[in-house]
């Protein structure tokens, strides 16, 4: 009977709440990779929708930003996570993405009954339910907030970090390996917050 009980407030949880929760910066070959999880309530969601919430690859850096302070707002909860250019030398590029949603999802004052993922790969250390959508940031409002939360607190750090790392264009790049910061990389060398993993890939060290 009591797991019944437990199994029917789950249920109400996972119709109240959208949990989503995705990665920015995986694919980058300068900084840390960032994750943020989102919760939203159906009401929210279609607020957030309006104001024009979506995939933030399809947004323009001024509309992220713009968009971010509604979503902290409107969110009933929400976490930011960061694996560091070491770990993901060390770990490997997954597990240390994963490390960053643990701890995006450590952030939130409740564990999620349920959690949605953008992307194929399941989060392996997650011992709760949890659904893997591909292309999740262009169907779920919860998923779109959080790769909006994500990419404008990678793109700020970076920012920031711009000034300490002067001259390979990372207000430009985001730390992409774009031809031109590949080609600056050729020229200057490497910096400490460059994945040497991935750099070693591309025959650049």
């Amino acid at each position: 009977m009591q797991e019944k009980k437990g199994e029917d407030h789950q249920q109400v949880l996972n119709k109240r709440y959208e949990v989503g929760i995705d990665e920015v910066g995986k694919g980058a070959v300068f900084g840390p990779v960032f994750s943020a999880v989102v919760v939203l309530t159906e009401k929210n969601k279609f607020a957030l929708k309006q104001f024009g919430v979506k995939d933030s690859k399809k947004l323009t850096p001024k509309k992220r930003k713009l968009l971010l302070p509604k979503i902290l707002l409107l969110a009933s909860d929400y976490g930011i996570g960061q694996s560091s250019t070491r770990e993901i030398d060390q770990l490997g590029i997954r597990f240390a993405t994963e490390l960053s949603m643990i701890r995006a999802l450590k952030k939130l004052k409740e564990k999620p009954s349920e959690v949605i993922i953008d992307g194929p790969l399941s989060l392996r250390p997650w011992n709760g339910i949890q659904k893997n959508i591909v292309s999740g940031d262009s169907k779920f409002i919860a998923i779109a907030s959080a790769s909006i939360v994500a990419k404008v607190f990678r793109d700020n750090l970076i920012e920031r970090l711009e000034k300490k790392y002067s001259g390979y264009l990372l207000f430009k790049n985001k730390g992409y390996g774009t031809r031109e910061h590949l080609s600056i990389i050729k020229e200057n060398g490497i910096t400490n917050l460059h994945r040497k993993s991935f750099l070693q890939k591309s025959n650049l060290l």
